[in-house]
């Protein structure tokens, strides 16, 4: 019965492509918060002659791709410890959720190759909609505060530099800190100071944005990337990562002197719940590609 339910599941993700030639390359891209997807087909593979089969050839594009995209849907990472496949597994997604993200996807219409014996079409999905879909609460949480707050300054955003080879804490080991839909932030005394449910859904679109430390050092007064600026404003405060934390190590550790600047003040504190959070990552991390 098992070897039964795993060749349905088999013949469920990959219907027509074991006899078709159509194929699927494409590429996550973190500081965009998209997917960018090719999907093709060998026209020849497919008995497919043109001009006449030129229509046939689109359909068989259109269904194939919410099959072949599933895969590398559910492969994301949600958060430090389970991807989108591992939600469908807890029953906290299904996949006609994940098949609406592909299909709510921007489509560029299909071309042929120049020797007429490839179509191609292309797709953006939109992983601030997948996000969205994620959250399931209304009104924040709140975020940690202290007994006796010390006066601080009043900042338009949070940078979190992150991009150097970090301490993995709780392992001898280290790396780059990695992107994920919901990164949680922690102090060096290990209290959680950022999570997903800290955001307000009418408010922010994503809980943090990843950019690459080129976005820091423009050309301008502030330095910032323009697109960044729009996000952290014009007086971000900005923190080193000390460590990394998580399963898979998606989640910066601040020093606990750089969180208090944070939830020692009402108004810093809603730039948590606000989304007004940049996470700086190395450029090799940035861009995954299957």
């Amino acid at each position: 019965m098992k070897y039964f339910f795993h060749l349905v599941l088999f013949f469920a993700f990959f219907p027509l492509a074991a006899q078709t030639k159509v194929d699927i390359i494409g590429s996550i891209e973190w500081q965009k918060m998209e997917i960018t997807a090719s999907v093709t087909i060998n026209l020849l593979s497919a008995g497919i002659r043109l001009p006449t089969g030129r229509i046939h050839a689109e359909e068989i594009i259109t269904d194939e791709y919410p099959h072949l995209m599933r895969p590398h849907l559910l492969a994301l990472p949600v958060d430090s410890s389970s991807t989108l496949g591992d939600l469908l597994n807890r029953g906290e997604f299904s996949l006609l959720s994940t098949d609406a993200i592909s299909l709510g996807a921007g489509k560029i219409p299909p071309s042929l190759s120049t020797d007429l014996t490839v179509m191609s079409a292309h797709y953006t999905v939109n992983l601030e909609a997948l996000s969205g879909s994620l959250i399931r609460h209304t009104r924040p949480q709140d975020t940690i505060r202290v007994l006796t707050p010390a006066p601080v300054a009043s900042y338009t955003g949070i940078i979190i530099i992150a991009d150097d080879v970090l301490p993995i804490h709780g392992r001898n080991a280290s790396a780059y800190a990695l992107p994920c839909i919901f990164p949680k932030i922690w102090d060096s005394d290990m209290n959680m100071i950022y999570e997903r449910n800290m955001i307000d859904p009418a408010a922010a679109p994503t809980m943090v944005r990843y950019v690459g430390s080129e976005s820091l050092f423009q050309n301008n007064p502030s330095g910032l990337d323009p697109d960044l600026r729009k996000l952290v404003g014009d007086n971000p405060l900005r923190v080193i990562a000390r460590g990394v934390f998580g399963i898979r190590p998606t989640d910066p550790i601040i020093d606990r002197e750089d969180a208090l600047l944070i939830v020692s003040s009402a108004v810093n504190r809603r730039l948590l719940r606000e989304g007004k959070v940049a996470i700086v990552l190395n450029n090799e991390v940035l861009r995954n590609t299957f």
